[in-house]
């Protein structure tokens, strides 16, 4: 029997970037903070996070992702004068990079910052919650991914609850998308993000993953964020982060036969080389594929 495939929404336009690619883009991170829970991070060392960065897109990322304050579990807030000045330094680097760049960050400060410094997406794990946020975001014209998270960084894991987790966190970004729309942004700029780990347990987790194709409703593509964390650790007997990959990618290729657009990653190079044969195999395009013929 053919597994099926499903299809998220078309990406908003970004320059360097196939809107109708027939295979998730991979999105690269890039931690420039001092305490990343997969243990990359760069410690705010703009030198190395250029060049981690450019190999990223060397080895087949669509996009990176910069993020300079830390939210694995835990963690504490950085100020929001330190998290630009990691940042911008970075954005300069990388102003030719013929990618787009993305930064993680809650602040409406930093948003404005980045926006200002060439970033091409904002990647928000408060879904324009914080102060500011929804009118920053609006003005900067940029796409934004908006996430779901229970809590905050600094506790959100210490009990989640929920009495229909998939329903509940639908509902969340159904909010979030009106709130956009209110505020200016168009739906064709949302990105959604179901926030897998982010107050959330095991369970609520693969239940989410499960629940994929009912995002789809929502109008959006769907990027996917699962590389190394602790649910794969916990399911697979595995404490650390950076021996998580075979787990990251079989649920990478879920995701993937799922709909999601985009796969947001450590592994770049796995990651790609992981897409290209699910592709080869399930995709569409298969029988005409000049790979596959050659074999």
């Amino acid at each position: 029997m053919m597994t099926r495939v499903f299809r998220s929404a078309p990406l908003p336009p970004l320059p360097g970037l196939d809107p109708d690619a027939a295979r998730p883009v991979v999105m690269g991170i890039v931690n420039v903070s001092d305490d990343s829970f997969s243990g990359d991070s760069l410690k705010g060392d703009a030198g190395r996070a250029i060049q981690q960065a450019r190999a990223q897109v060397a080895a087949g990322a669509a996009m990176v992702d910069l993020g300079a304050e830390s939210t694995r579990p835990g963690a504490a807030p950085v100020s929001v004068q330190q998290e630009i000045d990691r940042l911008l330094p970075v954005l300069e680097g990388l102003r030719d990079l013929g990618k787009p760049v993305s930064v993680d960050t809650r602040h409406a400060a930093t948003m404005r910052a980045v926006a200002a410094a060439g970033a091409a997406i904002l990647n928000d794990i408060s879904a324009l919650e914080g102060e500011g946020s929804l009118a920053a975001a609006a003005a900067s014209g940029l796409p934004i991914v908006l996430m779901h998270m229970q809590g905050e960084p600094g506790t959100m894991q210490s009990a989640p609850q929920y009495d229909d987790v998939v329903a509940e966190v639908l509902a969340y970004l159904e909010s979030r998308i009106a709130a956009c729309a209110a505020a200016g942004i168009a739906r064709a700029k949302i990105i959604l993000d179901p926030g897998i780990g982010f107050g959330k347990t095991v369970a609520h987790n693969l239940a989410l993953l499960r629940a994929l194709p009912r995002f789809h409703g929502l109008g959006c593509p769907l990027l996917i964020g699962v590389s190394r964390k602790s649910f794969i650790g916990a399911i697979a007997h595995e404490p650390d982060p950076a021996r998580r990959l075979p787990g990251s990618l079989a649920v990478a290729l879920h995701a993937a036969t799922r709909g999601a657009a985009i796969l947001r990653v450590h592994d770049v190079p796995e990651t790609v080389q992981a897409l290209a044969l699910w592709h080869a195999i399930s995709g569409p395009e298969s029988g005409g594929n000049p790979a596959v013929q050659k074999s």
